[in-house]
Parts: C-alpha cells; sequence; structure tokens
C-alpha cells in the first residue's frame, strides 16, 4: 500500500497557527505551552521549533498573519476618491466583516494585549493601520466634514465603540444583525460627524 505523502509545508505550518489562535484566545498568550499547540495542531513538539524558534516567534507570525488580512481588506476595500462619509462606512463594514466571518482573530488582534511580546516588525505594521486611520480623519477635518478631535483620540472613540458592538454581539448581551451594525455605523458617524448626516 502506497505511503499517503506529507502535507505542503504552508499546511502544517498554518495548522500550527490555526491551533495557536485557538489556544491563545481561550487561554491567552502566557497560558499557552508550546506542547497545547503541537497537540491541538495534531504535529510532534519538536515540528513546531522547525518552523517558529519560539513561542514568542509563533505569536508574532500568527498577529501578523492576520493584521496583514485586516490591513489589506480595509486598504482594498477603501474608496479613495469617496466622499468622507462613504469612507468611513467603507472601513466600518469591512471591519465588520472582517469580525464576523473571523470572530477568533478578531478577538486575538484586538481583545488581548500584546505589547509584551510584539516585535519591531509586527509594532510598524499596527502603527501603519494607525496612520492610515489618523490620515482619513485629518483628510476629513480638512474638508470641514469631522469634529476638531485629536484625530488619534477620534479613532480611539469610534474603535471603542465598535470593539463594544462586536462584543456585544458575541457575548449575546445584545442582538447584532447586519442592520444593527448599520445603524450603529451611522450612530458613530453622526458622533464624530460636523454636521451629521443622515
Amino acid at each position: 500500500m502506497a505511503r499517503r505523502p506529507a502535507p505542503p509545508t504552508w499546511q502544517k505550518q498554518d495548522a500550527i497557527l490555526d491551533a495557536a489562535l485557538r489556544l491563545f484566545v481561550e487561554r491567552g498568550f502566557h497560558g499557552t505551552a508550546v506542547p497545547e499547540v503541537a497537540q491541538e495542531a495534531g504535529v510532534a513538539a519538536g515540528t513546531i521549533y522547525h518552523y517558529f524558534e519560539s513561542k514568542t516567534a509563533l505569536v508574532n507570525a500568527l498577529y501578523r498573519r492576520e493584521k496583514e488580512k485586516v490591513s489589506r481588506a480595509i486598504h482594498a476595500a477603501f474608496p479613495a476618491t469617496g466622499s468622507p462619509r462613504e469612507q468611513f462606512g467603507a472601513i466600518w463594514r469591512e471591519m465588520a466583516r472582517y469580525a464576523t466571518e473571523n470572530p477568533q482573530a478578531f478577538a486575538f488582534l484586538e481583545l488581548h494585549h500584546h505589547g509584551s511580546y510584539l516585535d519591531a516588525d509586527n509594532r510598524r505594521l499596527d502603527q501603519s493601520l494607525r496612520t492610515f486611520g489618523a490620515a482619513f480623519v485629518r483628510a476629513a477635518q480638512g474638508a470641514g466634514v469631522l469634529k476638531p478631535l485629536d484625530p488619534l483620540l477620534m479613532m480611539e472613540l469610534i474603535f471603542g465603540a465598535f470593539i463594544g458592538v462586536i462584543r456585544g454581539r458575541w457575548e449575546e448581551r445584545v442582538f447584532v444583525d447586519d442592520d444593527a451594525l448599520a445603524g450603529a455605523e451611522a450612530a458613530c458617524w453622526d458622533a464624530i460627524a460636523l454636521h451629521p448626516v443622515n
């Protein structure tokens, strides 16, 4: 009987990252041991070190994979020539789509504190998304559309509201369907707009 070929390298690496994602969300980075990741991924513990030199390298690879997905999706959906209102809506909807389709990944990225182990590349990646958001806010303020709050403060205000909506949905504290998400997006826009537009 012919022996089944080993899965391609990328499949094994993705299996390890997916297993790490599940465990890091459930137990946190510090509460997860490498052998547990190996068991969850269905590989030998030593196999993980073939792909990642340490647990810190593993969590950074996972963070990079998911943050790049979000970043690419937002940039692709962003209507560069649209109005600030259209741009805001596109960013919100893309974040909502990602959070809905990838709840564990979104929880990992946004509901965990990563500061103690993020490498310089991931810090730059995180900062580039913040810079993009701040540039949107400044441009909209320059056009006289958004209130003159500090752009980073405004982003924290909106993103905090967004996370609250998504978390409330996950924890079943509030009913959030597509209409509710759209209503929340409109309410957040009205909160930051100089002249609210319905």
